[in-house]
């Protein structure tokens, strides 16, 4: 069921047609609260946003924005469950952005921020163990030690 009221800054069909080259749609519960997010920490400019769909853009690229209850009888919406976590299993880069800037902006907001060494500290593990022999244990201590390098 849509919640917007007024007509759309365009017609769906006509958006759609008018895309180009690979895309991002993310579905989200409150539009406006993932809007300022990506607006506020990552600077992407909002060229629409209503109460069920927003679209953002950056470095010539659209990010869109679906609320949940727009997939109502969609498909899809039966595997995101209820109170399911977003963006499970899914890795969305922005590139030609400062991330330690984004980071202090995400942290400024009150957002939680997460660096990427946890990921590469395990992404190592197999590695590791073909040439050593050994698996190691990522831990807070192998942590620390890395980050004090």
């Amino acid at each position: 069921m849509k919640r917007r009221s007024g007509e759309p800054w365009m017609a769906a069909d006509a958006y759609g047609r008018s895309l180009r080259g690979a895309g991002v749609n993310i579905l989200v519960r409150d539009v406006a609260r993932a809007r300022a997010f990506l607006e506020d920490v990552l600077g992407l400019a909002a060229v629409y946003g209503d109460a069920d769909f927003a679209v953002l853009r950056h470095d010539g690229h659209d990010l869109i924005l679906h609320a949940d209850h727009t997939y109502s009888e969609h498909p899809l919406l039966a595997l995101t469950g209820d109170g399911a976590l977003r963006g499970v299993g899914v890795e969305l880069r922005l590139y030609g952005i400062d991330p330690d800037a984004a980071e202090a902006r995400a942290r400024a907001r009150g957002n939680p921020a997460v660096d990427g060494l946890g990921m590469l500290l395990h992404q190592a593990r197999p590695g590791f163990e073909a040439w050593f022999g050994v698996a190691p244990e990522v831990t807070a201590e192998l942590r620390a030690f890395v980050l004090a390098r």
